[in-house]
């Protein structure tokens, strides 16, 4: 008989429980009669290429290279520094990304609002044309198109809302969206799911016109979605793809999402999309600090940030899925500690309460760029967040089971193995001081990720750092044989158990 690999990331069942016998409390793994609670996409865990780093421009300035006297004088200008295009046909770059596949990539964000589509094969416009900010050539599109066929994604992206694609009356024209969609169906390629315009709910930041409101985004969706109806129905429409709603994150809007629906004609996404950061980071004056990154208040917070844009799909569009096509540690860039081992917790924890939600996609900001990206932007060496993507990647299914019990400060996580119907993944995430135990019925093999220091950038798997091999090759990984019986759960880790049932 051939073995039925069940890889576990922890299920545990606790009785007679009380904070006195923490210590001594025994728990045993317990897989009966689970129940299936949700089914995600098999793209779940995606990822945001910025436009701006397709098209080269200003974007968040590392940390250490921030002049304070500057952003006294010049404000928000002082917090960005000018990159160049990244160089998506790096071989490095495409095998760390492949092996997070398949998923989607959502090249978008608030460049894309004013970019301007050159469609031709010219040399790069120097300026951009009146109404846009910014300009996008054929050969930096095609380096997009040809990312994703090499590393297993789908696009995912969004299209100007500037004044360069309106008409004299200021109505939305598909001036830049049909070029665009031309020419990637020209050389192969696909766009599966697109955002007319990058957040809405902050269009006043983001290049729209001069008083846009509710009922602006409502006229210019009907044309949008009329159009490509029409010509593109292959291409879902999401939306309204806003942000910090619901009491998350203070700040003017220039809408909120109940505005959007309440209008005539009322718009119709195939997918509700939201994004969700949970706190602004320290460049624009957060006050999030690396203590509170373990606490349960930031961990379920990503499930706060949920319950406002949930609660409108379901009074709007009950039958339309949920994606969340933007997140990260922190807005503005994410936090210096948003590439440490601390904010790994922040991330699984994130992908593993949404699914329980029925979130079908979650696009992680960004895939390397900025302190909150899982690849570093300048070596393009895996930070510690890219280790914990490699790992849920490599285990998680799409069908999401009912965890039975936990004790308090130990989340757990229920899936299919990937690939197969009859095994099981659970994570089990320890973000307090204590360690712990769980008895296991028979052999295991364990992945155990941890760090020397929550703010460590390395981490390591059962106790070996994890980094790329000399060639810039991804390194094995691999479960460690755990005999049945007690196994330790360390303070601040993320335990994975293989269990092999004959």
């Amino acid at each position: 008989m051939k073995q039925t690999i069940t890889i576990l990331f922890l299920l545990l069942t606790f009785s007679g429980f009380t904070s006195e016998n923490l210590k001594t409390s025994k728990s045993k793994l317990v897989l009966n009669n689970l129940k299936c609670i949700a089914t995600v996409d098999e793209r779940y865990q995606s990822v945001n290429v910025e436009m701006c780093e397709v098209v080269g421009g200003d974007f968040w300035i590392p940390y250490h290279l921030i002049d304070n006297e500057r952003v006294k004088s010049e404000g928000l200008a002082a917090l960005k520094r000018s990159i160049p295009p990244i160089n998506l046909y790096e071989k490095k770059l495409r095998d760390l990304a492949s092996a997070l596949g398949p998923m989607y990539i959502r090249v978008s964000g608030t460049w894309a609002n004013s970019t301007y589509f050159q469609d031709d094969d010219d040399a790069k416009l120097t300026a951009a044309p009146a109404g846009y900010e910014n300009v996008l050539t054929r050969a930096e599109w095609k380096g997009v198109i040809d990312f994703c066929e090499a590393v297993d994604a789908k696009l995912v992206t969004s299209f100007a809302i500037s004044d360069g694609i309106r008409d004299n009356e200021g109505k939305w024209t598909p001036a830049q969206i049909e070029p665009l969609i031309n020419y990637t169906k020209s050389i192969g390629g696909e766009i599966a799911a697109a955002e007319m315009f990058n957040e809405p709910s902050h269009a006043s930041y983001g290049a729209a016109p001069e008083g846009y409101d509710a009922a602006y985004y409502a006229r210019d969706f009907e044309a949008f979605k009329c159009f490509v109806d029409s010509l593109y129905p292959e291409i879902k429409l999401m939306g309204p793809g806003s942000t910090g709603e619901g009491g998350v994150l203070p700040g003017h809007r220039s809408m909120e999402t109940d505005e959007v629906f309440a209008t005539s004609p009322k718009p119709e996404f195939d997918i509700f999309s939201y994004h969700y950061y949970g706190g602004v980071s320290k460049r624009c004056r957060g006050d999030l600090t690396p203590e509170n990154a373990l606490t349960e208040a930031w961990l379920s917070r990503t499930e706060l940030g949920l319950k406002y844009y949930e609660d409108a799909r379901n009074k709007y569009l009950p039958k339309a899925p949920i994606w969340l096509t933007e997140t990260a540690e922190a807005s503005c860039g994410g936090n210096p500690w948003a590439a440490t081992y601390v904010d790994c917790f922040r991330y699984l924890e994130q992908l593993g309460r949404l699914a329980k939600k029925n979130v079908q996609v979650v696009m992680h900001n960004t895939l390397c760029a900025s302190e909150y990206a899982l690849i570093d932007q300048d070596t393009h060496d895996p930070r510690p967040n890219y280790w914990a993507a490699l790992l849920w990647n490599k285990l998680m299914g799409t069908k999401v089971f009912e965890s039975k019990s936990s004790i308090d400060g130990l989340d757990i996580f229920i899936h299919n193995l990937k690939g197969t119907s009859a095994g099981k993944a659970v994570m089990v995430v320890n973000p307090t001081e204590m360690e712990t135990t769980v008895e296991i019925p028979i052999q295991a093999q364990q992945y155990l990720l941890t760090a020397d220091d929550i703010l460590s950038k390395t981490v390591r798997l059962n106790g070996k750092i994890m980094e790329l091999n000399s060639d810039d090759t991804l390194p094995e990984v691999k479960g460690e044989n755990k005999k049945a019986g007690e196994i330790i759960i360390p303070a601040r880790s993320i335990m994975f158990l293989a269990i092999h049932n004959k």
